[in-house]
């Protein structure tokens, strides 16, 4: 099915979802600096809204929901969206520049790939804008330059990554899932958790083995069974974010009392999610982070990956 079907139009919005990853297996450093990762990807139902119109030239602007620190956010071209604009404008040797207006609901800096929503969305939103008719394949791959999550929030649902989490490949999901996705106010800079995790290779105190995606997961997802997926679920990035940061440790054990399903870091953190099979138990849960004050949102999943909202 092709992502790109509308006419030109003089604005188009487009929406994408956050990530997260129920499987995250990472190997042992290459030459070349990245790891060897087999992952299974998950996306869930907080958006950014990307909408994009022609303009003099390129430029951003970022608004966020409450309780969306957009600190970290950068507001000039080294914004991942931007320079999503840049290599499709690049890619059909075009001169034309626009303007960027982003709306995150996803929390920034967390583990939960919302500036590789943005740029997905941007490259979406910019084709339909100039009516370019992109193929999903070549917009994939123009995704993979940018980021190893780019590709997936094109895809969205659930599927697998390997490579450097750039190569993704759709899988059956019969599950309906609901997630607390609960952020931390102190960021956790993703390279640093890998080279944490290198050293603690080095140490033995975690295996870094070339990895696989569990059989096990894959077979609980298409069953959809939920109690299954929740034992399958790891991170090989946990021990040495944990590690770096203790106060997770703390957090942790606190959303473990809450009696969910399962809880799981979010990628290298510092964002925890609580996976529930029931909205019910999940709104309970919910609510009881609420009265004890804990900053929180509710998602389900899967849910897509890029698609359009409003055209203009």
């Amino acid at each position: 099915m092709s992502l790109l079907a509308e006419p030109q139009s003089s604005a188009v919005t487009v929406r994408a979802a956050a990530k997260i990853n129920l499987h995250l297996g990472v190997g042992p450093v290459r030459a070349d600096g990245f790891h060897p990762l087999q992952t299974i990807y998950q996306a869930i139902g907080l958006y950014d809204d990307v909408t994009v119109t022609d303009g003099e030239d390129w430029s951003v602007r970022t608004v966020g929901d409450s309780g969306i620190d957009l600190t970290a956010v950068p507001g000039d071209d080294t914004n991942i969206a931007v320079r999503a604009g840049l290599a499709l404008a690049a890619h059909h040797g075009l001169a034309q520049t626009a303007h960027i207006e982003i709306h995150k609901g996803i929390p920034v800096a967390g583990g939960m790939a919302g500036g590789s929503a943005d740029a997905a969305a941007t490259l979406v939103a910019l084709d339909r804008l100039w009516g370019l008719e992109t193929s999903d394949e070549e917009l994939l791959a123009i995704a993979a330059t940018l980021g190893s999550d780019v590709p997936f929030a094109l895809i969205g649902g659930t599927a697998i990554g390997s490579g450097r989490g750039e190569l993704v490949t759709p899988v059956p999901d019969a599950t309906e899932l609901w997630w607390i996705v609960v952020p931390h106010e102190i960021g956790l800079p993703t390279p640093g958790v890998y080279r944490h995790f290198d050293v603690l290779a080095e140490r033995g105190v975690v295996t870094a083995a070339d990895p696989v995606v569990p059989d096990a997961l894959l077979d609980a997802l298409a069953a959809g069974e939920p109690a299954a997926v929740a034992a399958a679920l790891s991170n090989d990035l946990a021990a040495a974010a944990y590690d770096l940061r203790p106060d997770l440790v703390e957090l942790r054990a606190r959303l473990d009392a809450l009696g969910a399903d399962a809880v799981l870091l979010s990628g290298s953190g510092p964002t925890h999610l609580v996976m529930y099979d029931d909205v019910d138990r999940a709104r309970a849960g919910a609510a009881e982070l609420t009265d004890a004050g804990v900053l929180h949102w509710l998602a389900p999943a899967p849910v897509a990956g890029c698609h359009v909202v409003s055209l203009l």
